[in-house]
């Protein structure tokens, strides 16, 4: 039988490809598998099968053309698009990236949603409240932050401040994560008495005008509050926000690891010709107990000490761009 022609050969192996590519999808049971993904469990059960751009260039270029199609077809870049094209959800990721690193996928799963929950809390709560969505001291106006509008106020209202739908702003504020539309100038200043025209007007400019990154990030050295700011998909991110979600993860980290005790490894011996050695690993007594406790408390500690750093550099800043008046000897001087 006469060998196939290399047409036939490179065919064979890219088909080779596809059926290692299909195999190495299902092992990796993706929620979303995409192209952009090339260091997770897809290309390591890829790489179990022997196929690399290396090695077998054919069988790689059929595995990837079998993964673009999957991709496209089981929106796989656009549904990680879709999870994480909010900051929170991000955050989210995070905390649960957290919890796995520091007490193991298994104790993590015996924690239970309820309890990850609370430590996920003890992070998201301050990171939100720092972010500018809403502000936890003003409770009359259904926690308005500073310089923007209520959403429902009332149409043709020259104070924008008062709503006529106090539940209806709570829910775009806390679930929607709204901030609303800025106040106008005068309105804003009374909120913000540091506010400036020069400083409003290019705030404004950059608010409704510049597109920013693909009409997904942008970027304005100062906000209303005269301090750095990144909008994503329109929420606001500063460095407070961002301070307090890295001191919350890192406390959350240090306190699930603080308890010394964790998993032991136990080998039993098989009979010979009966059994083959079973190595176990297991949870050893009295770990669970008060793991949360401590993951809260130290997602807590974090995240205070992350919002005092980062809202003292933003008061830094702000400082440094208000405008500096005269003193009263120097304008008398000048008037002289």
């Amino acid at each position: 039988m006469s060998n196939p022609n290399l047409f036939q050969r490179l065919i064979n192996s890219a088909k080779e490809g596809v059926a290692k590519s299909t195999e190495a999808t299902r092992r990796a049971e993706e929620v979303y598998p995409s192209v952009l993904n090339i260091r997770g469990k897809y290309h390591q059960e890829l790489r179990k099968q022997g196929v690399s751009l290396r090695e077998t260039p054919v069988q790689a270029a059929g595995a990837f053309g079998v993964r673009l199609l999957t991709d496209l077809t089981n929106d796989g870049t656009r549904g990680v698009y879709w999870r994480y094209n909010h900051p929170l959800a991000g955050l989210d990721k995070g905390i649960d990236k957290t919890v796995e690193d520091a007490v193991g996928k298994e104790a993590a799963r015996e924690l239970g949603k309820a309890k990850t929950g609370l430590m996920a809390a003890s992070v998201a709560i301050p990171t939100t409240a720092l972010a500018g969505t809403y502000d936890i001291t003003n409770a009359s106006e259904m926690f308005r932050p500073k310089g923007y509008a209520q959403s429902y106020a009332e149409e043709g209202s020259e104070d924008r401040r008062e709503t006529t739908q106090p539940t209806m702003e709570l829910f775009e504020r806390f679930f929607l994560t709204r901030q609303g539309r800025p106040l106008k100038y005068e309105t804003a200043k009374e909120d913000i008495p540091s506010l400036t025209p020069e400083r409003y007007s290019n705030f404004m400019r950059n608010y409704y005008q510049d597109k920013g990154l693909l009409g997904l990030v942008k970027f304005t050295p100062e906000n209303l509050e005269g301090v750095p700011e990144m909008r994503m998909l329109g929420y606001p991110v500063n460095i407070a926000s961002a301070a307090t979600a890295i001191g919350g993860l890192a406390g959350m980290s240090a306190g699930l690891r603080s308890k010394k005790a964790g998993k032991s490894t136990v080998t039993q011996m098989g009979l010979p010709g009966i059994a083959a050695d079973v190595t176990t690993t297991a949870t050893t007594p009295g770990y669970m107990k008060g793991l949360a406790r401590r993951g809260v408390i130290g997602g807590i500690a974090g995240a205070a000490g992350g919002a005092l750093i980062g809202s003292t550099v933003n008061a830094v800043i702000a400082q440094a761009n208000r405008p500096k008046l005269p003193t009263t000897a120097e304008y008398t001087q000048e008037m002289q």
